[in-house]
């Protein structure tokens, strides 16, 4: 099966039983990161990754990894660590910088897929009230440690990605955002594809 260009002028994707199983997910080249896609994009179970020398790739997983608010695994150690930290949470209090952080974490020899471009692209979004950040900062040099981002759309937060410049940094970010998240009774946050550390949090494969 070949791979649907998307039409510049078109919003509509191709349907998600097209996407590839190998490499799995891979479902449409091509168009561009305006707002309006990406949502298009999210709302149908669909985001962008690609590096800086590939056109864009549009990729649906199956299975895809998630994260019920309700039901995430806290272990002693990390309650310990956040009940003696000195750390302060927030969010949105910095988005540019956080997205900068975590496309400097994934960056080696073999470049980021956090671009210019997809930056400034989730940057938009955020202006626009659809991505959002966690921060996790020292409660006296403010300076940041560690957080993550992502897009939220009704009652489903899409994460994108998170950095650490502290040990468990990015774990107390997704523990503070899914508290908040419970809160507002969100059901579900698409963790996109599978690793050991979300594993470890309660995630699992649908």
């Amino acid at each position: 099966m070949s791979l649907s260009w998307l039409d510049d002028n078109s919003l509509e994707f191709p349907p998600l039983e097209d996407a590839l199983h190998d490499p799995n997910g891979l479902l449409a080249v091509g168009g561009d990161l305006s707002i309006e896609r990406l949502l298009q994009a999210y709302r149908s179970g669909i985001f962008p990754w690609y590096s800086e020398d590939q056109p864009i790739l549009w990729w649906s997983p199956d299975p895809r990894m998630v994260l019920r608010p309700d039901a995430l695994r806290i272990s002693k150690s990390l309650r310990k660590q956040i009940r003696r930290s000195n750390w302060r949470l927030t969010l949105d209090t910095a988005f540019p910088q956080v997205i900068s952080c975590c496309a400097g974490e994934r960056g080696d020899d073999a470049g980021t897929w956090i671009s210019e471009e997809m930056q400034d692209a989730y940057i938009e979004l955020h202006r626009g009230g659809h991505a959002h950040s966690v921060e996790v900062r020292d409660q006296q040099s403010e300076s940041l440690l560690g957080g993550l981002y992502g897009v939220a759309i009704g009652k489903v937060f899409f994460g994108e990605s998170m950095f650490s410049y502290a040990d468990n940094a990015s774990k107390v970010a997704l523990v503070y955002l899914m508290e908040q998240l419970n809160r507002w009774n969100y059901s579900l946050v698409d963790c996109q594809v599978a690793s050991e550390h979300l594993l470890s949090l309660g995630a699992g494969e649908i």
